[in-house]
């Protein structure tokens, strides 16, 4: 009977598997077409823009066709929600249970509002949307072969595993920000599905974008360990101007619905018309950052660095916050690479650090205030390794991630996608989704060390109503759960509740399995 189990089970993998190599060889396709498109839009959008700038007579006509080409953006915002800022959050919604999600529709709302925005000259990146389009594609196929909801969900993570690979041709961090920031626990199944998505991904990207790294950065040493002091100094302003960043980014949000003249039809012409303005007077900033890189260099004096940080800031939070379809990902790495170059250029001319390590701050850089923004420093670290094409600096990129994890921390600044999905959750307040009630899901979580069921006999739970706690994987062991079993921390539980009370149920299990103290 043992036998037969493991044998359903292990082929029930495999046929999961199969279906994760499907969608990373579609949402690959899906993602290097919006790279294209995205491609063409910034050349197309810095062509007119100057075109403008040359020909000053044409302002008359660019700020209402700015404005209609903003209302366009808000008007689709308007009409699929699902749309709205990265997707990243909506994605972790939907996992989560906490929305529904008409894929097809999503999925092609998305990629039109994105390749617009970007077309307009508004400062956001490709990789939230290009994750929330491969998602998109995992429920497609979810939908169609999936064997329960479990699977579907799977699948989507999947896909977003493999929109981030594409995007940045970075398939091991693909796969870790499924688990560290959608999941945010281990499961092999999560991981193998995600991997094996990203994989193919990747191999679809490389075979039309080739293997070159995203950020071609030469780096030819290491930062000494006696310089590891600055590195110190370094996470600190980094975990401190990350928490700043989510602290700006919500309060615009919450600014622009405030503003009684403005809603979400109308609030991505706030941003258009920033844009004509940025293009008469600094450029650089419109669009994802990419111009940005090539100006990261020691021969710029730190007034010009400090001028390119503080605009590309401003406007990176008038894009987003407007809610138009794009994401924060490589604006936000363009502003940690610019921090960098700050620095290095602080290092390399007033405390006689090699002039060769000068890319090394940059690409650190990128690394930590990506973790003090989001809050994962795995998916951080490796993402700068695979996107830079470097691993002299793991060491020097750890130490940072590190130091501007903790500082954020202790700045209660609260991930940025967490906020962004707890903010939405407190506005559409969503029922729970009409479901048919005989409806079942099964459910797993992790029981974290110091949980308040951490130690607890089953019998001493206080389950939802409705759900059943049916198995407990402990290790490479299954065990069946009787009164007397005692949980203890690092145990998967494995609950089965109704489809319709999955999102109240998720919120109890987070409480109760999450650690409360250390």
């Amino acid at each position: 009977m043992n036998n037969y189990k493991a044998m359903v089970n292990y082929d029930a993998k495999i046929f999961t598997l199969i279906k994760s190599i499907l969608i990373g060889l579609l949402a690959g396709i899906v993602v290097i077409l919006y790279r294209w498109m995205l491609t063409w839009a910034e050349e197309i959008s810095f062509f007119l823009f100057a075109y403008i700038k040359d020909n000053s007579y044409l302002m008359i006509g660019a700020v209402p066709v700015l404005a209609l080409v903003g209302f366009l953006i808000g008007t689709l915002v308007s009409r699929f929600s699902m749309i709205g800022g990265s997707g990243i959050h909506l994605v972790k919604g939907v996992i989560m249970g906490y929305f529904q999600n008409s894929w097809l529709a999503t999925l092609l709302a998305k990629f039109f509002g994105g390749t617009v925005s970007i077309l307009a000259g508004f400062s956001l990146g490709r990789e939230g949307p290009s994750i929330q389009l491969g998602a998109c594609v995992g429920e497609g196929v979810g939908n169609k072969l999936a064997n329960s909801v479990t699977e579907k969900k799977v699948l989507i993570a999947s896909g977003a595993s493999a929109g981030l690979a594409a995007a940045f041709n970075a398939p091991l961090a693909g796969a870790v920000f499924a688990l560290e920031e959608i999941f945010k626990y281990f499961s092999p199944i999560i991981l193998l599905s995600t991997m094996v998505s990203a994989v193919v991904a990747d191999f679809v990207s490389t075979m039309v974008f080739g293997f070159s790294p995203v950020f071609d950065f030469e780096v030819s040493g290491v930062i000494p360990q006696s310089g590891y002091w600055l590195l110190f100094i370094l996470g600190v302003v980094l975990g401190a101007a990350g928490a700043f960043y989510n602290h700006v980014l919500v309060s615009v949000q919450k600014m622009y619905k405030k503003c009684m003249w403005v809603n979400t039809k109308t609030r991505p012409i706030v941003p258009a018309i920033t844009a004509l303005i940025f293009a008469l007077f600094f450029p650089i900033v419109l669009g994802s950052g990419q111009r940005i890189i090539s100006e990261l260099y020691s021969g710029n004096g730190l007034g010009f660095l400090l001028l390119i940080l503080v605009l590309k800031f401003a406007f990176s939070m008038i894009s987003f916050g407007s809610g138009a379809p794009g994401g924060i990902f490589f604006p936000m790495l363009v502003m940690g690479a610019t921090i960098g170059a700050l620095f290095g250029n602080i290092a390399v001319s007033y405390l006689a650090f090699d002039p060769s390590l000068f890319n090394n701050f940059v690409i650190i850089s990128m690394a930590g205030f990506f973790t003090a923004i989001v809050r994962a420093p795995i998916t951080g670290i490796i993402l700068l390794v695979e996107m830079s094409g470097s691993f002299a600096s793991l060491l020097s990129l750890t130490l940072v991630s590190i130091v501007a994890y903790v500082t954020a921390d202790l700045l209660k600044s609260v991930p940025i996608y967490d906020a962004l999905l707890d903010n939405l959750l407190k506005e559409s307040d969503p029922a729970a989704p009409d479901y048919p009630g005989d409806k079942k899901i099964t459910l797993e979580v992790v029981v974290q060390h110091g949980a308040l069921i951490d130690g607890k006999l089953v019998k001493e739970i206080d389950l939802p109503r409705n759900c059943l706690l049916i198995a407990i994987k402990r290790g490479e062991r299954d065990i069946i759960p009787r009164g007397d079993t005692r949980i203890l921390a690092g145990d998967t539980l494995v609950l089965m509740t109704d489809l319709s009370q999955e999102v109240a149920t998720r919120k109890v299990l987070s409480r109760i399995t999450t650690c409360i103290n250390l």
